[in-house]
């Protein structure tokens, strides 16, 4: 029988407020309404659907409080990662938001009402203290750091929700099951003991036959449940990665296991992570749970070392076992033995024996340059998908990102490189220059620090769309904040596929020689009071500090700089 759910009931929002689903999609349409982020969308879905249970809504201030120092809600149920709803100051007082007041939730894709928020509180969380304690460290290298620093908002909205809908999928809508759903399969089936993994990467021969070997040591069935929500920047796609999902499906005995997507936000919290995942696992009905080596670690921080030690998470899952009621399968690392065409768990294999192994980044390797992946690691359906998705490097899209003062030579060095890249041919290349820019999509913006960070999110969008088809792309607004710059990484890593390749160049001409040679007199009127916000002038320009060129034209010619570029493209193997 389906595991028992944490909190002891399933806590499905759709299922006990349908019978008025109709009377609160009537009393949205009246209500002011907040429009969800993707994070917030997936948050959200699982809340309603009793992914999240013991969870009706998104925490209020006790419950992140608790949560974030003692990985427990107020009321001492176990649940480690705050899942809240963040807000802006302009929110807060365009939608008057205020204990009590009844907030619409709606769908960014078609802003269709999915639920109602009862707002309990809001607060102002210590974003330092939630990256220390909840991540490990306040450092924009971790995922969701940069998330918590660029991209939330600085008040959150707690209060339970009503549902009025599920959110509408439009892919793999078949394998999309919620938990009440999942138990009933598991039911039919008379499944009575489900090994769940996790994973957010395509899989290979090893991967199955960890799984099928931990079935058959539980006498189980294996649930392949892969996150198909926000991920680490830089993941394969969800679309791809389904594919390569079904076809590896057909190398699993039959009627051993079963794909199921999950749309959950990833936060890449390592050991805490672990145990948010074997809660949900266990509302989905699992009674067994492969923990991995770093699971849910995100890698490197800044100083070059991994955030969590290898076996962290395990421990902590094994810490809160009496309260998690759901077995933890240690994830062993497989290897192939060519002598009798198998895999083993490594500490198993005799001593001399030889083995075989490709690591991820040698996987990446081959894809990138074509050549062959033994059919012992994996197999060629799974290959082929791969290959068709993640095309050569040579045919993969990139952003050149182009960041300096104005008349910096950031525009004349974009304009030289376009030359250049077009003479060479091979792809398109777009030129995506600030004032251009400004003239054709942000005619509604100003040059306020807020403002300009908007600008740089929208040229990032357009970047990422033209890079994700295979197009060169030259980007070279001012963006002068940090966070503007991390963020257009981000975006263009997370959502341009195989093209998400971003290289930041820091146009460094100094001050004196941009206002020396300003033909426009910007500078001027900046110092004489007629206008403001000009970086360098009355505002900021903070100097990158993962610039991966930095140029200057008072020491390099225009020619000089577009062929280092060049040269850097080169070395990663884009042209």
């Amino acid at each position: 029988m389906a595991n028992t759910p944490h909190g002891g009931v399933l806590k499905d929002l759709v299922a006990r407020d349908a019978s008025i689903s109709a009377q609160l999609k009537a009393e949205a349409d009246t209500l002011p309404y907040l429009i969800l982020t993707e994070r917030q969308l997936c948050d959200l879905e699982l809340i309603t659907n009793g992914g999240f249970s013991p969870l009706e809504g998104f925490l209020n201030e006790p419950d992140y409080k608790n949560v974030v120092d003692n990985l427990r809600l107020a009321d001492g149920v176990l649940f480690p990662i705050p899942v809240t709803l963040d807000v802006s100051k302009e929110d807060i007082e365009g939608l008057a938001i205020v204990p009590g007041r009844r907030i619409a939730l709606l769908d960014p894709r078609d802003e269709d009402a999915l639920a109602i928020i009862t707002v309990e509180d809001i607060y102002t969380p210590d974003k330092v203290k939630e990256a220390i304690q909840v991540f490990g460290a306040d450092d924009p290298a971790h995922p969701a750091v940069s998330y918590l620093r660029n991209r939330t908002k600085e008040f959150y909205v707690g209060g339970k929700v009503q549902a009025i809908k599920a959110p509408t999928h439009f892919d793999y809508v078949a394998l999309r099951y919620t938990p009440a759903e999942l138990r009933a399969h598991f039911k039919k089936l008379a499944w009575r003991k489900v090994v769940a993994f996790q994973t957010r990467n395509p899989m290979h021969r090893a991967h199955r036959e960890l799984t099928v070997r931990a079935a058959r040591q539980r006498q189980a069935n294996v649930l392949i449940h892969p996150v198909v929500g926000l991920t680490k920047p830089g993941d394969v796609d969800h679309y791809t990665r389904v594919r390569v999902y079904e076809a590896i499906m057909q190398k699993y005995p039959n009627g051993m296991g079963q794909l199921a997507l999950l749309p959950l936000a990833m936060r890449m919290a390592g050991p805490r992570e672990a145990v948010w995942h074997s809660i949900i696992r266990k509302n989905y009905g699992a009674t067994h749970f492969i923990v991995g080596r770093d699971h849910a670690g995100p890698g490197k921080n800044s100083q070059g070392k991994d955030f969590y030690g290898p076996y962290d998470a395990q421990d902590l899952v094994i810490k809160y076992h009496d309260e998690l009621q759901i077995e933890m399968v240690p994830f062993q690392q497989m290897t192939y033995l060519p002598s009798t065409d198998e895999y083993q768990p490594v500490d198993e294999v005799p001593k001399g024996v030889q083995t075989l192994d490709i690591s991820g980044t040698e996987l990446r390797k081959r894809l990138r340059t074509g050549a062959p992946i033994p059919d012992w690691f994996s197999y060629d359906a799974v290959v082929k998908v791969l290959r068709e998705s993640y095309p050569p490097r040579k045919q993969q899209g990139f952003v050149i990102f182009l960041s300096g003062l104005h008349n910096s030579g950031k525009d004349a060095i974009a304009k030289a490189l376009q030359i250049t890249l077009n003479q060479q041919g091979g792809r398109s290349v777009s030129l995506l220059l600030g004032e251009t820019i400004r003239q054709e999509i942000s005619t509604d913006l100003g040059f306020s620090p807020t403002d300009r960070h908007e600008n740089v999110h929208r040229i990032a969008f357009v970047a990422a769309e033209l890079t994700r088809a295979g197009a060169a792309v030259i980007a070279a607004p001012t963006a002068p904040q940090d966070q503007s710059r991390q963020l257009a990484r981000d975006t263009i890593i997370q959502s341009g596929g195989s093209g998400g390749n971003f290289f930041l160049i820091h146009v460094a001409t100094p001050l004196e020689y941009c206002e020396k040679t300003d033909r426009r007199g910007l500078f001027a009127k900046a110092r004489s009071g007629e206008i403001s916000g000009v970086p360098g002038i009355d505002e900021v320009y903070e100097d990158p500090r993962d610039a991966d060129l930095t140029v200057d034209v008072t020491k390099q010619s225009i020619s000089e700089i577009v062929h280092s570029i060049v040269l850097l493209l080169e070395s990663k193997s884009l042209l």
